[in-house]
C-alpha cells in the first residue's frame, strides 16, 4: 500500500493551540483526542483538558506528552480512544509531532498499511512526526506489535 495517505477524517495539529473553542470549529471537528496532560496546563498559553472538554462534544485525554515517552501501551490507549471517537476527529499535542505519529499509526493500522508506507506517508506530507526519528520509530513498532496482539 504505497500510495497510503493519511484520512481527511483524522486532524492533527502542527502548532500550539491557543483557543480550543476557536481551533475545533476552524477544522470542523466533531470530537477531540487530547495528549497533552497537566504539565502543558500550567505552562503560559497552555491548554486544560478542560478547555477541550468545553469546545466539543466528545473528547478523551490519553496523557502523553513529556516527560512520558511513547510506548506500546500509549498506542493501545490511542487506538481505543479514537475507535470510540465519531469522526472528524482532532488529535492534539503541545505542538503537534506526537499528535501526528498518532494519527499516522491508528489510520496505517486500520488501513492495513506497512509501517514503511506510512512512514513515508508522514514524510512526504511533511507530518511533524516525520521530523523525529524516535515517533517514526515508535509508529512502525506500535503498528507491528499491535497487529501480532489481534
Amino acid at each position: 500500500m504505497a500510495d497510503f495517505a493519511a484520512p481527511p477524517d483524522l486532524l492533527f495539529n502542527r502548532e500550539r493551540v491557543t483557543d480550543p473553542t476557536a481551533y475545533a470549529e476552524q477544522v470542523g471537528c466533531a470530537s477531540w483526542l487530547s495528549l497533552t496532560g497537566p504539565e502543558f496546563a500550567a505552562m503560559e498559553g497552555g491548554m486544560s483538558y478542560e478547555q477541550v472538554e468545553a469546545a466539543v462534544p466528545e473528547s478523551r485525554n490519553v496523557i502523553s506528552d513529556p516527560p512520558r515517552v511513547m510506548d506500546l501501551e500509549l498506542a493501545r490507549q490511542h487506538v481505543a480512544a479514537l475507535d470510540a471517537l465519531p469522526r472528524p476527529t482532532l488529535v492534539t499535542c503541545r505542538s503537534g509531532p506526537r499528535a501526528s505519529a498518532t494519527v499516522y499509526m491508528y489510520a496505517g493500522l486500520k488501513a492495513g498499511a506497512a509501517p514503511e508506507d506510512v512512514v513515508a506517508a508522514a514524510e512526504r506530507d511533511g507530518a511533524p512526526c516525520a521530523a523525529s526519528d524516535e515517533l517514526k520509530a515508535w509508529i512502525a513498532y506500535s503498528m507491528s506489535a499491535l497487529r501480532n496482539e489481534d
